[in-house]
């Protein structure tokens, strides 16, 4: 089984930085490809980055790229998302993501472990 484990989140001002960090337990960590999602109330969720087993490739959303950087440790387990000069539509849900597999990253429903989601607040 494998579980995951999301913190960092909270509410800030516009422009300024947080970082959030997701552990990950179970199998083989350096095996899985992992994602960050968000959500925000009355929206769907929607893909901000992901990166792949070794944390050589990444990818990002529009939306963020520039801002946001993922990266990984995987002595430790760990995802992070690396979040600078938020605005207040980055307010969401933020969900870290387990996927076994590879292939497309975009889409919530190829991933296959989720954690609970960490509430990230920014107010203008």
């Amino acid at each position: 089984q494998v579980h995951v484990r999301e913190s960092g989140g909270g509410p800030v001002q516009a422009g300024d930085s947080l970082k959030l960090s997701c552990i990950v337990s179970g199998r083989t960590f350096s095996n899985y490809y992992m994602g960050w999602f968000r959500q925000a109330p009355g929206k769907e969720r929607e893909f901000v980055a992901r990166i792949g087993r070794t944390g050589d490739s990444t990818s990002y959303a529009d939306s963020v790229k520039g801002r946001f950087t993922i990266s990984r440790d995987n002595a430790k387990n760990a995802v992070y998302l690396q979040m600078n000069s938020l605005v207040p539509e980055d307010t969401a849900l933020y969900y870290c993501a387990v996927r076994l597999n590879p292939g497309l990253f975009s889409t919530p429903a190829v991933y296959d472990y989720w954690g609970q989601g960490t509430q990230v607040t920014v107010s203008s």
